[in-house]
């Protein structure tokens, strides 16, 4: 059974740019487990909390995209409290803890993986109950001690693409803003939640953001061969313009429950950016070098 000892701050790679910096989280890289569900909070009212359950299995991995927040960490016996304030910070809680998110900042965005899908029965609500549970549940599998493979040199924690199969050539009219689920709270904000294999086409296997954008500011300007993608405005908007070779399509995103799903092989350029604007991008795959294509010209001799 964890132990409040086993709950970590793990940094991310953080990318500095004068367009706006850049971070990144992978599965069983930086994220100890392998990514079942993908959720983000957001319209918190300031000062408000979240949380106050326990998981009797699932494991959580939280970043703070923007503001910060409280998670205060219980095992029974002791508590501690971790202030999430950085976008390249996430924090492991492994299961079998309790755990409630505290003192919102306004506008603060947080951003949560789960290496289950969601289960009612998985949930403990009542803290008497989570006592009784951890008392009963003296035996158990510890969670083993967890260390990021080189997390802030990507080119070099990764497996290198050892073949890169010829994919369908998509247009840019295969691209579609798809609607997600948004759970509503008067006191406590919105959550919307993506399921690998069930919301999307694809499984989230990384998580890449940008964020300290100016405003009016552009960034992207590349292709991938073979990476699906949702693109999300998590906070602010932008236009995303995409390219493929023929055809040109813009989408203005603004709304943190909608996100662009890109098909492979599309070029794409981010636009216009708002001020404190955070874009986030859920991606069907780890970082791989080979994927990306950075030259315009290059991009035209793969559509061909």
């Amino acid at each position: 059974m964890a132990t409040i000892n086993e709950v970590k701050i793990i940094e991310l790679p953080k990318f500095l740019d004068e367009r706006g910096n850049l971070s990144f989280a992978e599965q069983l890289n930086h994220i100890p487990f392998e990514i079942k569900r993908t959720y983000w909070i957001y319209d918190v009212p300031g000062g408000e909390n979240r949380g106050g359950h326990a998981y009797r299995e699932n494991e959580e991995f939280i970043i703070a995209l923007s503001g910060s927040f409280d998670v205060v960490v219980d095992d029974g016996v002791n508590k501690k409290t971790f202030t999430l304030n950085r976008s390249y910070y996430g924090l492991f809680v492994p299961a079998g803890l309790w755990r409630t998110m505290d003192n919102f900042s306004t506008n603060s965005l947080a951003l949560e993986f789960g290496s289950k899908h969601f289960d009612k029965e998985d949930y403990i609500r009542n803290y008497e109950e989570y006592l009784c549970w951890r008392k009963k549940s003296s035996k158990g599998s510890r969670v083993q001690e967890f260390k990021p493979s080189n997390p802030l040199n990507p080119l070099n924690s990764l497996n290198p693409l050892t073949s890169l199969n010829p994919v369908r050539k998509y247009n840019v009219f295969d691209c579609t803003i798809v609607e997600l689920d948004r759970h509503h709270s008067d006191r406590k904000g919105n959550l919307t939640v993506v399921e690998n294999g069930q919301t999307l086409p694809f499984d989230v296997k990384r998580v890449y953001y940008l964020y300290d954008v100016p405003g009016g500011e552009n960034r992207g300007s590349h292709a991938h061969k073979e990476l699906s993608q949702l693109i999300i405005a998590a906070s602010g908007s932008f236009t995303v313009k995409l390219d493929d070779g023929k055809c040109k399509r813009s989408f203005f995103l603004n709304r943190p429950y909608q996100g662009l799903y890109v098909k492979p092989g599309m070029w794409r350029d981010l636009e216009d950016f708002s001020s404190g604007a955070v874009c986030m991008v859920l991606a069907s795959d780890v970082y791989l070098k080979e994927d990306y294509i950075r030259d315009y010209y290059d991009f035209l001799k793969f559509r061909d």
